[in-house]
């Protein structure tokens, strides 16, 4: 496929953006592709033949046989999605964004003469395009004929997150610095808690106006309380959701107890909030002063985080490996998820969570491509139901109940029954260390710890088996929820996430859950056992496959700077 002259310069910014960290030979080559035309189609041939060796790799489904094949699918160009989605962009440049989206948080709506520039605080949405908070900031500063300027804030410590997060976080908000420089945006990695480094930060620039995104998380709430309450009175603070495809506070204004209740208010509000988003593009005003440059590798290597848990080389970081992994997931895994994303021995899900937890792809993106396919209705439906509907669903959860992760944020049902049941003799008593080091009597679970220790993920059906586990071999329905977050926190790359506090809870709480018979530890809480596991898919097989693990050092999966 020819790109055409139109969108050439788009095409090689943002492909210009990912290529740090891509093989040298590659590099070359693609950046031939971009510059000539004539040169793409081999471009294209060697990464198909690339994608045809990965698919002759790929391992035995449950009954011992290859990955299913798809028929009738017709092969794409690599990189389609990228031109198809930057195309997109450019036509939907000027749109304005939907007001119910934001809300202001200070009392102060206007912007006063004589100021500076606008800033972004970016938080939790870590990426430059289909970022709702940043189109909105830059589209401020054209209307007064401002600079515009980013933030992030990288505090020396957040929960349990390790080097893992850390790193990850880190590539990829060195992809935005690069894109934004390309674009004439300033980006700025101020070093401490926002609290502290930011309204100073906000005074000495003379922003004239601050945009932040949304995040239901107790510490970034805490953060923006803070934040609002020493910046200047006359510095209008406007909040953008940029994460949820349907505003958290327009979805719902209260918590909902289930999939159920928020579902038809969801879709109702799809039509109007399920828009194309339009391209950040070159920023028309230029800064008199600019940005501190950042050398990443000192800030990397001067995290003072736990570094046992290191980095995994499957999910690369930043915008550009989010999209290449969507692009895999509609070509090669879409048409599977409905019938196999339980199979934890099919590779059928879409693996976006690392990108989309850390902002580094957006989740209306995400809906608004796997919406286009046309031959994978049952999929599609499934994929959203779960992307849009149990996310966002989290999202109200954390937002509106404060207990979010702990048993007084459960339903009276579970934490009578919890607490009926709390004394109930226990065959296996485990800690959190031997859990940690997969030492259990069950090689299933043992294998799932192992997923997620090697890889920073671990399938979906197996994280509630996983969970459920916790609470049947420890002392208390407390420590089980306390070391379900604690290693979900510390190992997963989409870890101290809404949708992780939700899990551990439904697993552990029955949150977002129906009571059922009653049983010994478990109460009424929804059962999960070994039995039911190899009723669904070949326990052995995944047994097998993450039994290496066993003999696998954590300094082994550590990876250097």
């Amino acid at each position: 496929m020819q790109i055409t002259l139109l969108f050439l310069s788009d095409v090689y910014r943002l492909f210009s953006t990912c290529l740090y960290n891509t093989r040298n030979s590659r590099r070359a080559l693609l950046l031939r592709a971009i510059s000539d035309p004539n040169t793409l189609p081999h471009y294209i041939s060697m990464s198909a033949n690339k994608r045809k060796l990965k698919r002759q790799r790929e391992p035995a489904d449950s009954a011992g046989g290859k990955q299913p094949r798809l028929s009738g699918v017709r092969a794409r160009e690599t990189g389609w999605l990228l031109r198809e989605v930057t195309e997109l962009r450019r036509a939907a440049l000027g749109c304005e964004v939907n007001k119910k989206r934001l809300r202001y948080l200070s009392d102060t709506q206007k912007i006063k003469q004589g100021s500076d520039g606008v800033l972004y605080w970016m938080s939790r949405d870590q990426r430059v395009q289909d970022n709702w908070a940043l189109i909105y900031a830059q589209q401020l500063a054209q209307a007064e004929k401002l600079p515009l300027h980013i933030c992030f804030c990288l505090v020396p410590r957040y929960l349990d997150a390790t080097y893992r997060q850390y790193a990850f976080m880190l590539k990829g908000l060195r992809e935005v610095a690069k894109e934004c420089k390309s674009l004439d945006i300033q980006f700025h990695l101020l070093s401490g808690e926002p609290g502290e480094k930011l309204p100073s930060f906000v005074k000495n620039w003379k922003f004239g106006a601050v945009v932040t995104d949304f995040n239901p998380l107790r510490i970034p709430l805490q953060w923006i309380e803070t934040v609002k309450k020493h910046f200047p009175s006359d510095v209008p603070f406007i909040q953008v959701d940029a994460h949820n495809v349907v505003p958290c506070w327009e979805a719902s204004e209260k918590l909902e107890y289930g999939a159920r209740t928020i579902r038809g208010k969801i879709t109702k509000l799809l039509p109007e909030f399920l828009t194309e988003i339009p391209l950040v593009d070159t920023h028309p005003h230029s800064a008199s002063r600019t940005a501190k440059p950042v050398d990443w590798e000192e800030v990397l290597s001067s995290l003072e985080v736990d570094r046992s848990v290191g980095e995994v080389d499957w999910a690369q970081p930043g915008s550009c490996g989010g999209m290449a992994m969507l692009e895999s997931f509609i070509d090669q895994r879409l048409r599977l998820f409905a019938t196999h994303r339980n199979n934890p021995n099919y590779d059928a899900l879409s693996h976006l969570s690392p990108w989309i937890h850390a902002g580094q792809l957006s989740a209306q993106r995400v809906v608004k491509q796997v919406k286009g396919e046309k031959n994978a209705s049952e999929s599609v439906a499934s994929f959203v139901e779960e992307l849009v509907v149990r996310r966002e669903l989290a999202d109200n959860f954390c937002f509106y109940n404060h207990n979010y992760d702990n048993i007084s944020g459960a339903y009276d049902w579970a934490k009578k029954t919890l607490q009926d049941h709390a004394k109930d003799r226990r065959e296996y008593l485990y800690t959190k260390e031997q859990l940690e080091n997969a030492k259990t009597h069950d090689q299933l679970w043992n294998a799932a710890q192992h997923q997620l220790v090697l890889e920073g993920k671990m399938h979906g059906f197996l994280r509630m088996y996983w969970a459920k586990k916790i609470l049947e071999w420890t002392a208390s329905p407390e420590e089980a929820l306390s070391i379900a977050i604690y290693l979900n926190d510390r190992l997963s790359l989409d870890g101290c996430d809404p949708n992780g506090y939700v899990g551990c809870m439904w697993s552990v709480c029955g949150i977002h859950d129906q009571g059922w018979a009653e049983r010994s530890i478990f109460g009424k809480i929804r059962y999960m056992n070994y039995a039911g596991c190899k009723r669904k898919f070949d326990v052995a097989q995944f047994e097998r496959k993450y039994a290496a693990g066993k003999e696998t050092s954590k300094k082994d999966t550590k990876k250097s700077v």
